[in-house]
């Protein structure tokens, strides 16, 4: 089972939002997305094309969480919703809870893009809401920090998401628009004090942490909610002379264990659709390094289904 957790859904209303006309998008290179339910049958198609089974599809811009509940709702057993939330926004916590509210299941956190400390008091707010809605503890009994007698979490608690390290945006370097981010404020480890006194929300660092591994890899030490996507071709490996993806992988599995890894691929836009090079070379490092095939399940499906339980069925 391959279960893909980074999917951007470029909806209609996520180029409408740039200012992307319908010859810039065919300009670029990119497919018109048509609408957002044509889009969300496309991406059903490519799924089954590939063989995944599952994918989050996450909103890219502030605003379009609509977009994404539309496609969650049109394919519930095949999507789970991510959405982006902007914390300094005054409508940030009343903006989450309605996209919570329509059954979306994450919130994505950007504070390089948005130029924002992750010690802001507005970003410990969103922190509390997932923590509200969750009912208990997301953990097995069994692990770290995990208390036998706490409730489990619905199946559609929310989860965040929090983009740390290098960000770059292709679309926007295509479209020509500036990208005034500032990775100063995407560091893993300022997400420390967040995650142990939200502990029973789970919390997504994409990329291994986006060229801040070692950081990203303290936190999941330190933090048992806190888990590693592997999406992308990882190409802030480049910074550390010498790093492989093999070595990533080895490190990962060691200190987070083969529990807390979400494979994704970053996927975004037709005609490309998913992007199958980004699973082969992962699954190709992973054969590389010898993990087991129950460890490779988890990564490639298992933890995800976990996670994220099908409350369609």
């Amino acid at each position: 089972m391959i279960c893909d957790a980074h999917i951007h859904f470029f909806s209609p209303g996520f180029f409408a939002a740039l200012g992307a006309t319908k010859d810039a998008v065919a300009k670029i290179g990119f497919d018109d997305p048509v609408s957002t339910e044509a889009l969300a049958d496309r991406w059903v198609a490519e799924l089954d094309k590939n063989g995944v089974a599952r994918a989050a599809l996450m909103a890219s811009l502030p605003g379009d969480a609509d977009s994404v509940a539309v496609a969650v709702l049109r394919h519930p057993s095949r999507f789970v919703g991510f959405f982006m939330v902007d914390p300094c926004r005054d409508d940030a916590v009343t903006y989450a809870t309605r996209s919570l509210d329509e059954g979306l299941r994450t919130i994505c956190l950007f504070p390089a893009m948005h130029r924002y400390s992750l010690y802001d008091d507005k970003v410990a707010k969103i922190f509390e809401l997932a923590a509200s809605r969750r009912g208990g503890s997301f953990l097995s009994a069994e692990a770290p920090g995990a208390k036998a007698e706490d409730p489990p979490a619905p199946p559609d608690a929310p989860a965040i998401f929090v983009h740390c390290g290098v960000l770059s945006v292709g679309v926007r370097k295509k479209l020509g628009l500036p990208s005034a981010f500032d990775i100063a404020f995407g560091n893993p480890a300022h997400l420390h004090a967040l995650a142990l006194k939200y502990s029973t929300v789970p919390l997504i660092v994409p990329h291994f942490g986006a060229g801040m591994l070692r950081e990203a890899l303290m936190l999941a030490d330190l933090c048992p909610n806190v888990y590693l996507d592997t999406s992308s071709s990882n190409s802030w490996i480049k910074y550390t002379p010498g790093l492989t993806l093999e070595a990533v992988f080895s490190s990962a599995l060691a200190v987070a264990g083969p529990d807390r890894l979400l494979f994704g691929t970053d996927s975004s836009f037709f005609p490309r659709g998913w992007n199958r090079e980004v699973y082969e070379k992962q699954k190709a490092a992973l054969d590389r390094i010898g993990a087991p095939e129950d460890v490779q399940q988890k990564i490639f499906g298992g933890n995800f289904a976990r996670l994220f339980e099908d409350s369609s069925v």
